[in-house]
């Protein structure tokens, strides 16, 4: 996936938690959403988001993991 598709699937994860916040009952991804489905929305707007985190990081070179250096 590119960098607009990312950030077009975390626009609908939003989009999706605003409607569930406001108590309406949304069909999202073929699956019917509810304010019981909040933190499954939130789990897959913080997964779409770490995606683009690391898209763009990989961009810049940097790896996609942190170095713990001892003395």
């Amino acid at each position: 996936m590119n960098q607009a598709d990312i950030e077009n699937m975390i626009q609908g994860y939003v989009a999706a938690e605003k409607a569930v916040l406001e108590g309406k009952s949304i069909t999202f991804n073929g699956q019917s959403m509810t304010m019981e489905s909040l933190s499954e929305i939130r789990k897959g707007r913080a997964y779409w988001e770490r995606r683009l985190s690391d898209l763009i990081a990989s961009r810049r070179g940097r790896p996609m993991y942190k170095v713990a250096r001892f003395p």
